[in-house]
């Protein structure tokens, strides 16, 4: 066999690899948030079940921004952008390595956090993310609404109603006014 024939076999091959790694890339950037880095609904929920069967102690939590849509009306939605890139960091400090977040679409996140006696409280949570942002010298206002629910509180550890127990939480705190956790 000489090297044009060799190399003739070997173009579909090389082209196949070539397909599958961008496949493989366009995955894995669908299952992060390009703004905040943060996983996707998607992306999140395969890892997040898998660690609420395992840990009993595990922790979900849900995140909405207060007035969100007043900040992207006034400042524009490059102020927005900050704001979301800003939650999504101080939400992944607060998991630190007991946890993982996630930006769920428009100003929610999720996390869970494996072993909450390792994680700052949920009141430092809420302290955290009402922390005003800077954008182009303007003082942006944060606030948002958290939510939870310990494994403790579900007969079975099954993710979804992890997050409706969280969403219950999160809409009681909203009830209640801003600022809030529950």
């Amino acid at each position: 066999m000489d090297a044009t024939m060799m190399a003739a076999a070997g173009l579909p091959a090389l082209g196949w690899a070539l397909h599958s790694g961008l496949l493989w890339r366009r995955l894995a950037t669908a299952r992060r948030d390009p703004l905040t880095g943060l996983h996707t609904r998607a992306g999140w929920t395969t890892r997040a079940e898998h660690l609420l069967s395992k840990h009993p102690n595990a922790v979900v939590v849900l995140v909405d921004l207060d007035d969100f849509k007043a900040v992207n009306d006034t400042h524009g939605h490059a102020a927005g952008d900050t704001v979301l890139a800003a939650t999504a960091d101080r939400l992944t400090a607060w998991c630190g390595r007991h946890g993982i977040a996630a930006r769920l679409g428009g100003d929610e996140f999720a996390a869970i956090v494996t072993d909450p006696a390792r994680t700052p409280g949920l009141a430092e949570l809420r302290a955290a993310l009402d922390e005003p942002v800077t954008h182009h010298g303007h003082v942006l206002p944060v606030s948002a609404s958290a939510g939870h629910c310990h494994r403790s509180q579900l007969p079975v550890p099954v993710l979804t109603d992890a997050l409706s127990a969280a969403d219950a939480s999160m809409y009681a705190v909203k009830g209640h006014g801003r600022r809030n956790t529950r």
